[in-house]
């Protein structure tokens, strides 16, 4: 479903030159458009809350949980994860708000068997659910994507009583600034259904709403430079603007020039794929320095960022394994790029022994603060770039499973064809 909204961009010495723009919901689908998401957490147990009204009658292993979501004045977003031991599990979603979990839309979800190394598997769940995040007489529903670990995975112990959601809707559309349209969207990113976003005092607080702008027209939002809290001034086109007059479903507001004076953001380095990947000096985990690129000369090299926490980083580990052992002899490297942090990093030598990962890695325990995902702008894992080590151009990104095999073989043949 897509609604449309209306957005002002208006100046505040001049509302003569004020600019509309139209805005639509992209109910669901948004997050592969926006590029991440953050996941949110939603805690459950076996005590159902009063304000239940009715539940499905075939229950056998009921847990009960709210989402922290704002709708409408008196709704509560309840959800039941049903999981008997060995039949599938179920999910069910109070979408509309009333208490009543039989009368929604059915919620979508399905596991996932996910095999480790050491021969064991555990299943994952992925869905999602509409949710009404509108007003009486108005409904908005909207996506929310969902997913939960295995109950009984001891590395995800902290999570056994936790359903993970996120975003997977947004406002869409072209704002214009100065005289010049951008592509834009508007985000909910911590998914409360609330479009004003928390207040921020500190300079490190966030609201948990951005308007992402596409300043550069490369076609993707990039977090330094093209991502801006609505709750702060920010600057584009060498002048400070900001949101005003937000409501809570995300309607029309304006966009004012700011009192507030703010610097412009550099934007990060263009790694599309065709360009020419940003060079780097940075010490690997044995001690040595590397300059990357230029270190890979004669070589096809995968830069690989990735982290011992990240599920996703782990489950697709074996097919980058097997891609480097079947074609490290013709000329194709793997640099590996932590984003563990002082916690986990004393990990990284038993998880690399146990899934065979052997090429070189740089690991500096900062997390996503770590200088070269810094300088990269990497904001999600697993995050890749296929790169031609004589020229520095990008062959590929984010490539997975036979998509990597097909991309590294092409590249390895017109490579070692000069």
């Amino acid at each position: 479903m897509r609604t449309s909204i209306g957005l002002v961009a208006a100046s505040l010495s001049s509302l003569a030159f004020a600019q509309t723009a139209e805005f639509k919901l992209v109910s669901t689908g948004a997050m592969p458009r926006i590029g991440y998401y953050g996941p949110q957490r939603a805690t459950f147990n076996a005590t159902a809350p009063a304000t239940i009204k009715k539940a499905p009658a075939d229950l056998a292993a009921p847990q009960y949980g709210v989402f922290p979501i704002a709708g409408a004045e008196g709704r509560v977003f309840h959800f039941i994860l049903d999981e008997p031991d060995g039949q599938p599990a179920r999910l069910f979603v109070d979408s509309n708000g009333n208490g009543d979990l039989t009368d929604d839309p059915a919620a979508v979800w399905a596991g996932r068997e996910n095999k480790k190394p050491d021969g064991t598997s555990t299943t994952q769940y992925n869905g999602s659910a509409m949710i009404d995040i509108g007003e009486p007489g108005t409904p908005l529903p909207v996506s929310f994507a969902m997913y939960r670990f295995d109950k009984n995975d001891p590395g995800r112990a902290a999570l056994k009583s936790t359903l993970l959601y996120y975003r997977d809707y947004a406002y869409e559309g072209t704002l214009t600034l100065g005289g010049k349209s951008y592509t834009a969207i508007l985000s909910d990113e911590n998914a409360t259904g609330d479009f004003r976003g928390k207040a921020v005092t500190g300079d490190k607080d966030a609201s948990g709403v951005v308007l992402l702008v596409d300043v550069n027209a490369n076609g993707k939002f990039d977090s330094k430079g093209e991502s801006f809290d609505i709750r702060r001034p920010f600057n584009i086109g060498g002048e400070s603007w900001i949101v005003k007059d937000m409501p809570r479903h995300g309607g029309a507001f304006s966009v004012a020039v700011s009192d507030v004076k703010v610097p412009a953001v550099a934007l990060p380095p263009d790694h599309a794929v065709g360009k020419t990947i940003t060079t780097f000096r940075a010490t690997t985990t044995d001690g040595k320095v590397l300059n990357f690129p230029s270190d890979y000369k004669g070589k096809i090299v995968l830069l690989d960022f990735w982290a011992t926490w990240c599920g996703p980083c782990m489950v697709e580990m074996p097919n980058v394994v097997a891609a480097y052992n079947r074609l490290k002899s013709q000329g194709f490297e793997v640099l590996g790029v932590s984003l563990d942090n002082d916690k986990t990093l004393p990990k990284m030598p038993e998880v690399m022994q146990k899934a065979g990962m052997t090429w070189t890695q740089i690991a500096d325990g900062k997390g996503w603060g770590a200088e070269i995902a810094e300088l990269y702008t990497i904001r999600s894992i697993p995050a890749t770039y296929l790169v031609d080590g004589d020229t520095g151009k990008i062959l590929g990104s984010n490539l997975r499973g036979q998509a990597l095999d097909e991309a590294v073989e092409k590249a390895l043949k017109e490579k070692n064809a000069r």
